[in-house]
């Protein structure tokens, strides 16, 4: 077999463009064949090679590559099918076209299946058709490469968009854990500070018991008649809140008053003391009015003493002009005045405080306020299954209160929900132990079992 030979392209007078030079491998063992097929596609300006058989072939392109293959069909030692087939798995992406010059069908078809030629091309060929044919391959070939390119560049910017969507979601995870994390801490500060605000509020309620004896206590007691009436009216929790506080605040404009002032009756003051008396829920307004959590609250104090026909003070509101939280607190102030002294010259029961009330709905009071209060009134609050009363001398840190703690004059010293620390128990026990006074609180019971719990362990 003659010597494979690979033959250089002539230069070309103008180049197609930057895309580098196809290359045409020409396999047949007649050299005359590959000189006309070299003639054929030298002007064309293709990079071509030429080998005498199969084997030479296979040499050739051992350290180089081919764009398109054409091999005849018969040849010794190697036939076509058999060639293409190894070109195929040499060079898989070389385009392979077939040279047949016999009728036999069977060969064509085992080339074809074997080689997974592009197409054959009977000889002899028609040199356009073959021309165009080559041509058309290598168009195939180039689409099939960019096809590829664009695919191995997919599938790359996939990968690198898969892993940047896991960083993300790494990032958005830890992110979204630092913000729960961060409102977790906010909404703990937020119920801190609502417990101490409301805690405040206790204290500051807690200074007009200071100053009367008689109203010890009132204050609050009016605020849990307020919760009380709100959830029998079924009122929202936003309208309870405000009718609560207003409950614990509504005495707070007398403070100012004087001590003579403050014990006399009302039906017994004199004109200036009427005046100064009127005026005490304008003074409770004004006080209230720069904290923008009690507006709502001071707008209730101030229309406390307003009737439902009209004939209430300040400002002289009737019916339904008159705030709900004010007409629902006017008959629990009231209530509570009666009994204590400080409304009428005398003392009332609370069976006669709670006629008084009665007959007062329509003119004085809100009907239906009325209504829910004396339903109220039937309903005692039963704390003991929730609670537990102790002496000072049991409390234990972790112990939850669940009543106010008030002093013998009636001052609130703890809150309801305070949460009992080593400091404060010995606080507890030093007031109990200096006042001379036996200190009974009343804890959660819930609280009490774990808190007996972790002493037994």
């Amino acid at each position: 077999m003659a010597d494979a030979k690979a033959l250089a392209p002539e230069p070309a007078a103008s180049p197609p463009g930057p895309e580098p030079v196809a290359t045409l491998l020409l396999v047949d063992d007649e050299p005359s064949i590959l000189s006309a097929l070299r003639r054929l596609f030298r002007p064309q300006g293709y990079r071509i090679l030429t080998a005498e058989g199969g084997s030479a072939a296979l040499e050739l392109i051992h350290n180089d590559s081919v764009d398109v293959v054409i091999s005849d069909m018969r040849m010794p030692n190697m036939d076509g099918a058999q060639f293409l087939e190894r070109i195929r798995q040499v060079q898989p992406d070389a385009v392979r076209l077939l040279l047949t010059g016999y009728a036999d069908i069977t060969s064509t078809i085992a080339a074809i299946n074997s080689g997974q030629i592009h197409r054959y091309i009977a000889k002899p060929w028609d040199d356009n058709d073959i021309v165009l044919t080559v041509r058309e391959a290598l168009a195939r070939r180039g689409l099939e490469v960019k096809n590829k390119q664009l695919t191995e560049l997919t599938a790359q910017q996939n990968d690198q968009l898969r892993r940047m969507n896991g960083q993300l979601e790494e990032r958005v995870k830890h992110r979204t854990a630092e913000i729960a994390q961060i409102n977790d801490m906010l909404n703990v500060a937020y119920e801190e500070m609502k417990s101490n605000f409301m805690i405040s509020i206790r204290i500051f309620a807690g200074m007009m018991d200071l100053r009367h004896s008689g109203l010890s206590g009132q204050s609050r007691r009016v605020s849990e008649w307020a919760k009380r009436v709100c959830a029998h009216m079924k009122l929202d929790e936003r309208l309870s809140h405000d009718v609560y506080v207003a409950g614990l605040l509504h005495a707070i404009g007398k403070i100012g008053f004087p001590d003579s002032m403050l014990t006399k009756p009302v039906s017994t003051l004199g004109p200036e003391e009427s005046a100064r008396y009127r005026k005490h829920t304008l003074n409770a307004e004004a006080t209230l009015m720069p904290l923008a959590q009690l507006q709502s609250v001071a707008k209730c104090i101030r229309s406390q003493h307003e009737r439902v026909d009209g004939n209430g003070f300040p400002d002289g509101l009737d019916g339904d002009a008159i705030p709900l939280g004010a007409r629902i607190l006017a008959p629990l102030v009231d209530y509570e005045n009666l009994m204590n002294g400080t409304l009428a010259e005398r003392r009332f029961t609370p069976e006669d405080a709670e006629s008084s009330i009665r007959r007062g709905a329509g003119s004085r009071y809100d009907h239906k306020v009325v209504e829910a209060f004396l339903e109220v009134l039937k309903q005692p609050l039963a704390q003991g299954e929730l609670d537990r009363e102790i002496s000072a001398l049991d409390l234990a840190p972790g112990m939850v209160l669940s009543r106010d703690l008030v002093s013998t004059q009636g001052t609130l010293l703890l809150a309801a929900g305070y949460t009992f620390d080593v400091r404060v128990v010995r606080q507890v026990r030093e007031y109990a132990q200096r006042e001379g006074v036996r200190l009974s609180l009343h804890v959660r019971n819930d609280a009490l079992a774990e808190t007996a719990a972790a002493k037994r362990e």
